[in-house]
């Protein structure tokens, strides 16, 4: 039985990428460099902001530029992390009702830990236990190791637990850890995409969620053996 569900942020919970575009852009500009658009930035994003800034500058450019167009991109969007960003909707009373059915509910995110944090605290304090962001000597996703800190804090086990993700990523990361993906179709990549990847379910809504973790489906992913 599913206890634990273990959530992406960006594109998966809230929508934050007019704010990461304008991060972006922000550094970008203090490099004179080219802007680039949101459909660009939302083709940039899920692994991490390192990779973010290293897609966004113009090809060729040196990593000692690149890193400092990092470093203005780090200074605007950890002061500007929520002018634009809002829930999806329908995501704040899924996450009420995970916790009025007693589910152990945390956040993995290749975004900056401190960001995930006040995000998090912002939006969700009441019913999210567990925020992981990018922290320095974790490997970021789609590698394992912040879902298996997330589950040893939450003390949660592969068994019982599910990712819930918008990207690649996201699918990559749940079953580097052994864990069944659901993807969700309303963020930055889409149905077709997801499926493409190989997400174990793909939903439309949030509502289609709690519908899910108790179907006979939910144990069906678990039992599958060709899933990685």
């Amino acid at each position: 039985m599913i206890d634990t569900v273990l959530f992406d942020l960006d594109g998966t919970l809230l929508n934050t990428l007019e704010d990461i575009a304008a991060g972006v852009n922000h550094a970008l500009r203090k490099m004179n460099f080219p802007e680039r658009s949101l459909e660009e930035v939302r083709q940039f994003v899920g692994n991490g902001v390192i990779m973010l800034i290293k897609r966004a500058v113009p090809a060729g450019t040196s990593e000692e530029l690149t890193n400092t167009c990092l470093m203005y991109n780090k200074e605007y969007y950890s002061s500007h992390v929520n002018e634009k960003t809002r829930p999806y909707e329908g995501i704040l009373p899924l996450l009420k009702a995970l916790k009025a059915k007693g589910f152990k509910v945390g956040v993995i995110s290749n975004k900056y830990d401190s960001a995930v944090k006040d995000l998090c605290r912002l939006y969700f304090s009441d019913d999210v236990t567990v925020a992981v962001g990018n922290r320095t000597g974790v490997p970021t996703k789609p590698a394992p190791d912040c879902v298996y800190s997330a589950m040893e804090e939450l003390g949660s086990v592969e068994s019982q637990t599910v990712f819930v993700g918008d990207s690649d990523v996201d699918v990559h990361t749940a079953h580097n850890a052994g864990l069944p993906c659901i993807g969700v179709s309303w963020g930055f990549r889409g149905r077709t995409f997801l499926e493409k990847e190989g997400a174990d379910a793909v939903i439309d809504a949030p509502s289609e969620l709690l519908t899910l973790l108790n179907s006979e489906s939910m144990l069906k992913f678990k039992e599958s053996e060709n899933r990685l």
